[in-house]
């Protein structure tokens, strides 16, 4: 059982946990509680490491997701709570944590759907707008410079898995307009624009998020084809993005739905 700080693996994780750098260097990012464990044992994920506390390792829950992720070739390592402590990024650690590369899921020629993230800096709301995308079966998320790390460990514990199930393209806007050429690309903009259900979501299509603090950047509303907004009738000014952008790709979802019959 691991008891000491100074362990050469528990300051990798306790690095991975706090610093883009550490991540983005190593391809390696971390992954904490049962529920996330359990979406990395589902998506088979190439996992190195599964470190566990005795506590946890003696519940049912514990011996049968152990063996799941010995069985994908995982390393596992018991350590003393207050090791699982010092390497939890929350207050209240759930008695294991996993180390494993960042996914790198293929990513689609032709999505019939893409979401834009324009410089959506807050990763609790990234997380859950990830999330709300698994969800919708977005087929293609794309990241700008500005947006946060997918890797931060507040994105990776609001996205409740969606690192596994969501592929995901870093691009510059000139390469946005370049890939998306035949979408329609719409803005999400609380300052106006077509009311969302009366856009045809159904074509090949794109939608632009922004940070609610910022609005959407210079960069997005050159490349944006039309903006569209959700109307407020209670006199709120906005949503945050990622309730937005929740609202919108389920309109997505209903059209397309409706459309197939």
């Amino acid at each position: 059982m691991i008891t000491s700080l100074n362990n050469e693996y528990v300051k990798r994780v306790r690095q991975l946990q706090s610093q883009r750098r550490a991540r983005q260097k190593a391809g390696l990012f971390v992954i904490e509680g049962p529920n996330l464990t359990r979406e990395a044992v589902t998506a088979q994920a190439a996992v190195e490491q599964v470190f566990y506390t005795e506590s946890f390792a003696g519940t049912a829950e514990g011996v049968s997701l152990l063996n799941q992720l010995s069985g994908l070739g995982a390393a596992l390592l018991a350590v003393d709570e207050p090791v699982m402590r010092a390497m939890s990024d929350t207050p209240t650690p759930q008695g294991i944590l996993a180390v494993l590369p960042v996914p790198r899921l293929p990513v689609p020629e032709t999505p019939a759907f893409v979401l834009i993230s324009d410089r959506v800096s807050d990763p609790g709301n990234m997380g859950a707008m990830m999330r709300a995308a698994a969800g919708a079966g977005v087929p293609l998320l794309i990241v700008t410079a500005g947006t946060v790390d997918l890797t931060n460990p507040k994105v990776v514990r609001s996205a409740v898995g969606a690192h596994f199930r969501l592929p995901v393209q870093p691009l510059s806007w000139e390469g946005i307009a370049n890939r998306l050429s035949g979408h329609a690309i719409f803005l999400a903009d609380s300052k106006g624009g077509a009311p969302y259900y009366r856009v045809d979501w159904t074509q090949p299509c794109a939608l632009i998020v922004s940070d609610e603090a910022h609005g959407p950047s210079l960069e997005a509303q050159r490349v944006a084809h039309a903006h569209v907004t959700i109307p407020m009738p209670g006199g709120i000014e906005s949503l945050n993005v990622a309730m937005a952008a929740t609202v919108l790709m389920f309109e997505m979802v209903r059209q397309r739905s409706e459309a197939m019959g």
